[in-house]
């Protein structure tokens, strides 16, 4: 999805100032069509059957070109404990995904990338698990990162580094505990050439 299909307003779930209650973080909904339609509570929207939302996904390579693994924090709702790509998360109001996205590298790895690059802007998905469903357009981006990651505990519970090729064979064993959106995104930056490309040219 283009970025700029994004309306213009304040970019939510900042914090306020002294003395007010904190605004709630805000998801962004969107139509079949994949336009914009309204905003929700992050905190409530993801359930049994989660309305259509926009996210993303991000992979971000080493200089040796290896991957950084995450796994999710037990204490999510979504997908709790669960091995999945470097970092995911969800655009504010008004805010541009690749700025999302370098702002959750920032803040759940503290992580700044390079070359920050779009590859599948119009990727989604639904998945289900214990009862909570994602269901979202997911644009996927890929980058160069230095040093090691420092996680936020809160959003992060282990991490590694992987080899490109470990990754795509175990998101494509059956069986494999990979998140269902990495299984997915994987086989389609692995068919497409995506990653090889990038790592190449970087």
């Amino acid at each position: 999805m283009p970025e700029t299909t994004l309306p213009n307003q304040p970019v939510a779930g900042r914090p306020q100032p002294s003395g007010r209650a904190a605004a709630p973080e805000l998801v962004v909904l969107l139509g079949q069509d994949g336009q914009p339609v309204g905003t929700a509570d992050k905190a409530t929207v993801h359930g049994a059957a989660t309305p259509l939302h926009l996210a993303f996904s991000c992979y971000a390579f080493d200089q040796a070109g290896r991957l950084l693994v995450t796994r999710r924090s037990r204490a999510k709702l979504t997908f709790p404990g669960v091995w999945s790509n470097t970092c995911c998360g969800h655009p504010a109001p008004g805010e541009a995904v690749a700025d999302a996205v370098r702002r959750r590298l920032r803040d759940e790895l503290g992580l700044d990338p390079v070359g920050l690059r779009l590859v599948l802007p119009e990727f989604a998905y639904r998945a289900s698990a214990h009862g909570v469903e994602e269901n979202e357009v997911c644009p996927v981006f890929l980058c160069r990162v230095t040093g090691e990651p420092a996680p936020d505990p809160g959003e992060v519970d282990d991490w590694r580094w992987w080899r490109w090729s470990g990754f795509v064979g175990d998101a494509a064993r059956a069986g494999s505990e990979l998140s269902p959106w990495s299984r997915l995104q994987a086989a389609r930056l692995e068919t497409e050439g995506h990653v090889t490309r990038f790592l190449q040219e970087a």
